[in-house]
């Protein structure tokens, strides 16, 4: 098939979101099968802005932090691909994703403006650097329970996949990753996106939210590239 406009996928994720954690197996097949055929814009959603809120006390009657961690494990138990460490929810807890998410969109900025260079992927051809840091960030916290709302700990990671702290920590400063992720909330707000994770396709035509199995993504995926305009209004 030859290739002609990709098809945009925008992917919306908390990166303490379990599913998320998991469902990045399905991301890496959907760019290892697909290429180039598609765009994936990376976005967040504060859907554990306020942990306290979130679980310490919409879990209250389950165990809070406690019952959620065991109902994390319980999940991730159904999987082989994933780690989960056992103190995960209960030590170092974050109270907020939104530094993680403000530190990852900081790192968009700096890669779209050139100041942190793409790699080089198969056959020369460039690749982001940014999804490596998405999924250090989900790995730091999930396999290691480490505290990511920790501008400690946000360093570390920095410095794991050498990047430029001083120049993100300049953009969470200045506004900017602010800015860049008030735009990931208001596309959240657009598209009436449900939850993390989903993908929004076809202009917010199709979206795909939760436990979805990659043949579903992928039969999306296809049906856009045969004909770009499927799912839009038609006379009949």
């Amino acid at each position: 098939m030859a290739v002609g406009k990709p098809v945009t996928i925008e992917y919306f994720t908390d990166v303490l979101c379990v599913w998320a954690y998991a469902g990045q197996v399905r991301i890496d097949e959907l760019k290892k099968e697909f290429g180039n055929e598609v765009d994936l814009v990376y976005r967040f959603l504060p859907l554990f802005a306020a942990s306290e809120e979130r679980i310490g006390r919409g879990w209250r009657d389950r165990g809070g932090y406690a019952g959620f961690g065991r109902h994390v494990q319980e999940i991730a138990g159904a999987w082989s691909h994933v780690t989960v460490h056992p103190r995960l929810w209960l030590d170092a807890v974050p109270a907020s994703s939104t530094p993680a998410h403000l530190f990852l969109k900081a790192v968009q900025l700096l890669e779209r403006r050139g100041e942190i260079p793409s790699e080089g992927g198969s056959e020369g051809a460039p690749r982001s650097r940014f999804p490596a840091a998405a999924w250090r960030m989900r790995q730091v916290f999930f396999e290691d329970a480490r505290n990511v709302a920790s501008r400690e700990v946000l360093e570390e990671v920095a410095r794991s996949l050498n990047l430029p702290s001083p120049s993100i920590q300049r953009l969470i400063e200045d506004g900017e990753a602010h800015a860049a992720f008030h735009l990931d909330i208001e596309a959240k707000e657009r598209y009436q996106v449900p939850g993390s994770p989903t993908l929004v396709l076809n202009q917010g035509r199709q979206r795909l939210y939760g436990n979805v199995g990659y043949r579903i993504i992928e039969a999306n995926v296809r049906e856009l590239l045969r004909n770009p305009h499927y799912g839009e209004a038609t006379w009949c």
